[in-house]
């Protein structure tokens, strides 16, 4: 099958990822090769080029001083982005459509949905956030032109204002996150952002005297030094932005691993991926994690509640680290998730055969 992945233009498809959404692209366009398919990315510049698929060309575009000069003019960024998904599905209706037997986007861009009734071939979107204002008006001007797929029945039930999604958990590759030793410091990974609340995760650990290293990009600088920076010394240190090998290594060393959403997390892939080194989860109880951390594979608090979490870092550390891969392993990996948007593909091809 001929397979066209949309993702964002704004960061590459490339380690160290910016977020979850890179992750899953960049495992499923490669799991997807490996199965036999020929894929297409497009994704932001300096996407990974030992991916074996095709990267699809990323427009740049510069508008006029005199058109940023209007008082309504957007930020650059947002012309940047607009020019490309615009410039790609232009394209795509004015005939390389036709390379391709399906569509997967994976982008939170609203052109992809918009204009997906100006392609002639079936369009998937993974929805992988909480409803967003502007792919709701998509769906509502282009209702029926796209299939919808989200990261987690939360997530789905979060958008069954908006439209039907299927849920197809997002799954990481069980042969990179290998097994470590445990034993060692608790780890907290993601972006430093204020909806992840990784001080939270500093205040529980220190209350449940357990050392803490935190890893991943600083994406609100403002935040790491009103909130984090302070909060560092001693027995908690910040690693930096890794890559997946270093962060394996890293959660395969761990006791324990804590995540604290302050949103309602679509999913949880940092979750999956310390499961998957048979570290077990302390987690607060939001969004799709009761789904994706199971009784035995790690313990979730109330949210927002550092007391109960630094109870649900104590008890964690007590999970038999081989149930907690064999948990990975049946329910989070890559194999399970493409497994599922193979049959999705599939489907979505053979209705348009037979319409």
């Amino acid at each position: 099958m001929r397979i066209c992945l949309i993702a964002s233009s704004r960061f590459p498809v490339a380690e160290p990822f910016a977020g979850g959404l890179e992750a899953m692209t960049h495992a499923l366009a490669r799991e997807l090769v490996y199965r036999g398919h020929e894929v297409s990315l497009f994704a932001g510049p300096g996407s990974d080029r030992a991916l074996p698929v095709e990267l699809l060309d990323l427009p740049e575009f510069e508008p006029s001083d005199v058109a940023m000069s209007d008082v309504n003019a957007p930020s650059r960024h947002w012309m940047a982005e607009h020019h490309a998904y615009l410039s790609l599905m232009l394209r795509l209706a004015g005939g390389e459509d036709q390379r391709f037997d399906v569509v997967h986007n994976n982008s939170l861009h609203h052109l992809p949905v918009a204009m997906a009734g100006s392609i002639s071939v079936p369009v998937v979107t993974t929805l992988h956030t909480p409803p967003l204002p502007w792919l709701e008006s998509a769906i509502a001007l282009a209702p029926g032109e796209s299939s919808f797929v989200a990261v987690s029945r939360a997530t789905a039930r979060a958008w069954s204002h908006v439209t039907d999604a299927a849920a197809v958990h997002n799954g990481v590759d069980v042969d990179t996150w290998l097994p470590g030793p445990g034993g060692g410091p608790a780890v907290w990974t993601g972006r430093l952002v204020p909806e992840k609340a990784p001080h939270e995760a500093i205040d529980a650990c220190r209350r449940a005297g357990v050392p803490l290293v935190l890893a991943g990009p600083l994406a609100d600088l403002g935040y790491h030094e009103s909130h984090i920076a302070p909060r560092l010394g001693g027995d908690v240190r910040y690693v930096g932005h890794l890559d997946h090998a270093a962060l394996a290594g890293l959660l395969g060393r761990a006791s324990v691993a804590v995540t604290t959403p302050a949103w309602d997390e679509p999913y949880g892939l940092v979750a999956a991926e310390a499961m998957a080194c048979g570290t077990p989860v302390a987690s607060y109880s939001r969004g799709a994690l009761p789904e994706v951390v199971a009784p035995g594979a790690g313990v979730l608090a109330r949210p927002g509640d550092v007391d109960d979490l630094a109870r649900a870092v104590l008890e964690a550390r007590g999970c038999d680290r081989g149930e907690v891969r064999r948990h990975a392993v049946e329910h989070c990996s890559l194999t399970r998730m493409t497994d599922e948007y193979e049959r999705i593909y599939a489907d979505l091809v053979d209705d348009e055969l037979a319409a």
